[in-house]
């Protein structure tokens, strides 16, 4: 009797003991991290050691600037593992502008029970916004152009739900005066974009009311494929236009390697909203700095899953829209003098700096 209480003794002991250690696995649980649902933020001194967090991460198109983002998010993730003492294991997509596509990936994610997704540009963001509702997922995300329009966030200072990120807003009006400020007698501007794309909405708008109150003619010309962007380039230049302007559009960014020969043969400067329009062909890229902005949605997304700062009070983070990018082949190409704009520019901007064009930084 006595060895069969003993043995019982020690059939308790060992299954407590088990019990002990398998409440430390776990996807983004630790015993020295405290779990989201109580609220309190885990102790950065103490994070937990073998913590894995399961971030699911999807880029809308393949281009220069998205692709910058993605590979500074990563780096910069792998960068803080060490020193949080975490893992963060990636899963990475593109979705390739295909609508379908993308809502499969964001439903993978959300079988895979990823802790946090991030979203790179506008539609990546709301279809994880749509699916994450109702959910604990919190989503970051990358170079939204207009959060607040898009009902992404209720404010960029309180976001006021699951979701927030890191914005590359464009500052419309400056670019245009940049426009001006090299050919003061400007009368006639091309605009081109894709209709469909939420982050040219608002700096289109703001465009043509800004050449309306100067009297200058606008000819608007959209296309939603490479092709449909080379006949709206085409019927742009036999139109007459004297200069081009592009927000930060990636359906017209993913088409500016394709067309950026039909403005350089007609003399007409191509101004856009990104560094990679002229890296791609682009007369001038103005905004932010993608690099350094992958790696704050980066800071961000650990902050939220290490830290457990809450999305809905995390101030969506914006960046000086002061840097100017011009492409020097593309500037002799139409008759500019390189040293002339950059000094002409220089003033109005936080930084003017030279690219020549290629697919990828």
């Amino acid at each position: 009797m006595k060895k069969r209480l003993l043995a019982l003794l020690l059939c308790v002991s060992c299954t407590l003991a088990f019990a002990a250690c398998g409440s430390a696995a776990g996807t983004g649980e630790s015993t020295d991290v405290q779990s989201a649902e109580s609220g309190q933020s885990a102790d950065v001194g103490q994070t937990g050691e073998g913590t894995v967090y399961k971030i699911g991460i999807c880029n809308y198109v393949d281009d220069a600037s998205l692709n910058q983002i993605v590979e500074n998010i990563e780096a910069q993730l792998a960068a803080l593992e060490s020193e949080y003492n975490v893992t963060f294991e990636i899963s990475y997509d593109n979705c390739n502008a295909d609508a379908n596509v993308l809502s499969q990936i964001v439903a993978n994610f959300v079988a895979d029970e990823v802790d946090l997704m991030i979203g790179v540009a506008t539609p990546v963001a709301m279809t994880m916004q749509a699916a994450t509702e109702g959910t604990d997922i919190p989503v970051v995300f990358a170079a939204v152009s207009d959060p607040l329009s898009t009902g992404l966030v209720e404010s960029l200072e309180n976001p006021g739900s699951n979701v927030t990120g890191t914005s590359d807003a464009l500052d419309t009006e400056a670019i245009l005066n940049l426009m001006l400020l090299a050919d003061p007698d400007l009368e006639t501007v091309g605009l081109l974009y894709d209709v469909g794309q939420d982050a040219s909405t608002t700096a289109i708008a703001e465009a043509k009311a800004f050449f309306e109150a100067k009297g200058i003619t606008v000819v608007e010309k959209t296309g939603t494929s490479v092709d449909e962007v080379a006949l709206a380039a085409q019927a742009l230049a036999d139109a007459g236009v004297e200069a081009v302007f592009t927000p930060t559009d990636n359906t017209i960014m993913e088409a500016e390697y394709s067309i950026y020969e039909i403005f350089a043969e007609a003399g007409i400067p191509h101004y856009c909203g990104a560094d990679s329009f002229a890296l791609n062909g682009a007369f001038l890229g103005y905004g932010v700095d993608y690099a350094n902005l992958g790696v704050e949605t980066a800071n961000m997304a650990a902050d939220i899953l290490v830290n457990g700062k809450d999305p809905a009070t995390y101030a969506v983070e914006t960046f000086d829209n002061g840097t100017a990018t011009i492409n020097t082949e593309i500037c002799e190409a139409i008759g500019f003098d390189y040293s002339e704009i950059e000094a002409l520019f220089a003033p109005y901007c936080t930084k003017v700096q030279s690219i020549e064009t290629a697919e990828s930084f």
